[in-house]
């Protein structure tokens, strides 16, 4: 099944995240979007599934001769190396909220399935490079830490984590952060799944500290499109995920500051973002999750560089 490559015609082919959602497993999820997209950017210039040649240097002993280049050599009579760079070393922490707030959603999926789901697909695709990929989830303590590995059965296990249902109430973003400023002292990448609906305060001289190690970070808020647009139309008792109150709310009457807060916050959300050089990105849970897997290569390809290293004589 394609899942990500458009049609001749032009028309767009992706899946409906809440038809993704009845497809199955979150591995087959994973595989149905990873696949599709790849199918997708299969003449674009993303080489990120791949270690990529970068130049040459003159053989020394000890080199691993398969990487010879016997058409330089026979050109020029010296012998020289292929250097790659090895895009297999990557060292990825995927940071997974799974507090109350994420259970909310108004069209047919919730942000917890939707941050599932991307978060599978983030740990397919990494998977199928070659990267180490971690996993934390966390509500208002850290729930559950696996630490970055590529081997048989670390993706299991990481699916079987994500399946997990949100429990925890409330939300705490630090201390996803002061943990892993604690177990991460190597550089690598940071990706942030969360609807950041809780007090910023702290996050960002934290978040700090991780880019001063290294770490490239990227920050996707997942939001339901009714916390966007609140387009209640009758007068309704909601109730708090996180704290479990309920309230009695006119939409007509609060409406207006009701989005005058939630813009207020999500600026400020994206201006402590770019102040830090973190990757920022809102999904809303009606788009595409295809589109989201093709956003993060886009960033991956831009700024994967700083957390690899480059080493002489890898075989892609």
């Amino acid at each position: 099944m394609k899942a990500a490559s458009p049609s001749p015609s032009g028309k767009s082919t992706l899946i409906d995240p809440a038809t993704l959602m009845r497809l199955g497993s979150l591995e087959w999820r994973a595989r149905i979007i990873v696949e599709g997209t790849r199918n997708g950017l299969h003449r674009s210039p993303y080489h990120g599934f791949s270690v990529e040649f970068t130049e040459y240097r003159q053989y020394t002993p000890g080199d691993d001769l398969r990487h010879l280049d016997w058409r330089v050599f026979a050109r020029s009579d010296r012998y020289e190396i292929k250097k790659f760079e090895d895009e297999t070393n990557l060292r990825c922490h995927l940071v997974v909220d799974q507090s109350r707030s994420m259970g909310y959603g108004s069209c047919g999926l919730t942000k917890a399935d939707y941050a599932a789901t991307l978060a599978a697909t983030l740990a397919y695709f990494l998977e199928l490079r070659g990267d180490a990929v971690g996993l934390l989830t966390f509500g208002q303590t850290v729930q559950e830490y696996i630490p970055p590995r590529h081997r048989t059965g670390h993706l299991r296990q990481l699916m079987h984590a994500l399946e997990k249902t949100p429990d925890a109430r409330e939300t705490d973003l630090l201390a996803p952060v002061q943990r892993l400023l604690s177990l991460v002292p190597k550089r690598g990448m940071m990706v942030f799944l969360s609807d950041f609906l809780a007090p910023l305060d702290g996050l960002e001289s934290l978040l700090a500290s991780w880019v001063a190690i290294g770490h490239e970070v990227i920050a996707f808020q997942i939001l339901d499109p009714r916390e966007l647009a609140f387009d209640f139309a009758q007068p309704t008792r909601l109730e708090d995920l996180e704290t479990g109150r309920m309230l009695a709310l006119d939409p007509n009457a609060a409406r207006e500051s009701y989005l005058a807060a939630f813009h207020r916050h999500n600026e400020q959300l994206q201006k402590l973002c770019e102040r830090l050089g973190v990757g920022f990105r809102q999904l809303v849970t009606d788009r595409p999750l295809e589109l989201a897997l093709t956003e993060f290569i886009d960033h991956w390809s831009r700024t994967g560089r700083r957390v690899t290293r480059t080493s002489a004589g890898r075989a892609a």
